[in-house]
């Protein structure tokens, strides 16, 4: 079942488009990676997804419906703009947002001991937000978003500055919640924590869908033109390689881009004859070259129709 559904939302701010005829279908239980560069969209689709702003064209549907009050109980919100009553004290903070989202009081009690624990700072819960440094008030809102047991997760930009110990800690906990069933969607411009955490993605750029899917057949469907190579010879030899499109020196080791269709097979049997080869694998690409493979595509396509 599909809990976020997105069907040709289009926004637009002073005339400047910021998402263009976005459509995107999220099912249940799943984490799901928004990613981009910034400035490409994300934060706008989660809004219009919380319903903060409203699309100029389109519809979503959370949960089979409009954005209604009763389904943004049955969701966790964490903005890219954090903030937290500075001169409240931590307990009193999430007591607050607790009873927000229709917690009674002892339940919000419980939750509270429960989630400070598991983002370590139970030793703060009597301290003013003002006097947490600005990791633990990130973990802290983190906890706040998560507090009520949403259904949905809604995280934007989530493992933005935090150092590594708290980076891996946050991650674990996303991860814990989607062994509960819990749907996590995610914005990050970090395309190595998409890769480590994400089951689908979709990437966006300039406020338009790129590519989207299942993580596995986006790498599988990139991952055959590349290769990896080590070698004793100079790299004028593999000049001229027939399949070759491009070639990348660094140093200890030299990468193959290859035309589609090209038979990886038929370039090492044409590398045989002109290098000793020490080394020969195919590469699976990471998120971030298959995004900036894509986007560079895009931005020459678009070259080539102005200068025509």
């Amino acid at each position: 079942m599909a809990i976020l559904k997105i069907d040709s939302v289009t926004k637009v701010f002073d005339r400047k488009v910021a998402v263009k005829n976005f459509s995107l279908e999220v099912q249940e239980g799943v984490i799901y990676g928004l990613l981009g560069p910034n400035g490409a969209g994300k934060t706008t689709t989660i809004r219009m997804v919380m319903n903060i702003i409203a699309p100029d064209e389109g519809r979503i549907t959370v949960m089979g419906r409009e954005m209604n009050e009763q389904a943004k109980d049955r969701i966790g919100f964490l903005p890219e703009e954090r903030g937290l009553y500075q001169k409240m004290v931590v307990r009193d903070v999430l007591t607050y947002l607790g009873e927000i989202k229709g917690m009674k009081k002892p339940q919000i009690a419980g939750a509270i001991e429960e989630w400070l624990a598991r983002v370590k700072l139970s030793e703060c819960i009597d301290d003013k937000v003002e006097e947490l440094s600005k990791g633990m008030q990130q973990k802290l809102q983190f906890a706040s978003t998560l507090i009520h047991d949403p259904q949905l997760i809604m995280l934007d930009e989530p493992f933005s500055g935090l150092d590594p110990v708290n980076l891996e800690l946050i991650k674990n906990i996303v991860l814990e919640q989607k062994r509960q069933g819990k749907t996590i969607i995610f914005s990050t411009h970090i395309m190595e924590q998409a890769e480590k955490l994400c089951d689908n993605i979709c990437l966006i750029n300039k406020g338009e869908k790129v590519l989207d899917g299942p993580l596995f057949e986006v790498k599988s469907k990139f991952g055959k033109n590349t290769v990896v190579l080590e070698f004793d010879g100079d790299i004028s030899d593999l000049e001229g390689l027939p399949g070759v499109e491009k070639i990348y020196d660094y140093n200890k080791y030299v990468e193959l881009k290859l035309h589609d269709g090209t038979s990886p097979h038929k370039v090492l049997e044409s590398l045989i004859d002109k290098v000793e080869l020490n080394r020969y694998e195919f590469m699976e690409p990471s998120l971030h070259d298959i995004f900036v493979d894509i986007v560079g595509e895009k931005k020459d396509a678009r070259e080539e129709v102005s200068n025509a």
